[in-house]
């Protein structure tokens, strides 16, 4: 037979290093979370009403946590496809954006506190997953 040129993935478009492990489920996980807190911020813009609002000492107006909601949950949606596409800023970008998501779900707490918990523990997975995989100097800056 003769010999046939090297057409691998070399010269493809498509050459995008998969994630597995840790890393995919943390970018899954951040685009199920980003959607989640997006439409509890958009109850909280649009519903003042629906969430009780006890004395408390982190209370805000319930529009203000709706706002919060809604630009951490875009953020956390935009970052996980970062995460799913390889990039390692996106790893910790997601990092510091869970974290930020688990400060305000527990100040979020005496408003909802079943979902606050349940997402908490959701972002906390995220921060393991991330942080378990994270390795800069292994990437090469990409």
């Amino acid at each position: 037979m003769a010999a046939m040129p090297d057409q691998g993935r070399r010269g493809s478009p498509y050459n995008i290093e998969m994630v597995s492990g840790g890393t995919l489920f943390a970018g899954v996980a951040l685009t199920v979370s980003g959607p989640l807190s997006i439409l509890l911020g958009i109850t909280g813009v649009t519903r003042d009403t629906v969430f009780s609002s006890p004395r408390y000492a982190y209370r805000f107006d319930l529009t203000t946590w709706g706002w919060i909601h809604l630009v951490v949950g875009v953020a956390l949606f935009l970052i996980g496809l970062g995460v799913l596409l390889g990039k390692s800023w996106a790893r910790a970008a997601g990092i510091v954006v869970a974290a930020i998501s688990v400060i305000t779900q527990f100040m979020f707490i005496p408003y909802y506190p079943v979902w606050s918990v349940i997402v908490m523990a959701f972002d906390l997975l995220i921060v393991w997953g991330l942080s378990r995989s994270f390795h800069p100097a292994a990437v090469g800056g990409r």
